[in-house]
């Protein structure tokens, strides 16, 4: 659902809400980003449990209406409780989403990502 407000530089958007997941996923597309300059996302990991578990995360954007999506910013993959943030820099779209793939033997992790614009 577009995010009218994200148009203004400094408001902090939850784009995942913290619960517990095992499989893939992605947050749907969120538009309100075309005049920001700068996002700074960061990702929560409250929990992480199952043999070897991995979480990867990816910040896209979408030219084309949410057809296709492009890579704009990756965080560092998580098998643990972490916390990090990542910086993307203009250009991207006005379209953005969060996507996730969950990996390894009965995975889960609790976590959350915020996006702040600027």
């Amino acid at each position: 659902m577009p995010r009218d407000d994200l148009a203004s530089p400094g408001i902090t958007d939850v784009t995942v809400a913290s619960a517990a997941r095992n499989t893939n996923g992605n947050s749907g597309p969120i538009g309100g980003f075309g005049s920001a300059k700068t996002l700074r996302a960061q990702l929560n990991v409250s929990a992480a449990s199952g043999t070897t578990p991995t979480l990867n995360v990816l910040i896209e954007d979408s030219v084309d209406g949410g057809a296709t999506w492009n890579t704009v910013g990756t965080f560092a993959q998580k098998t643990a409780i972490s916390r990090e943030v990542v910086n993307v820099v203009a250009p991207f779209t006005d379209l953005l989403r969060v996507s996730w793939t969950i990996g390894g033997t009965t995975p889960s992790f609790t976590f959350e990502v915020r996006i702040y614009s600027e």
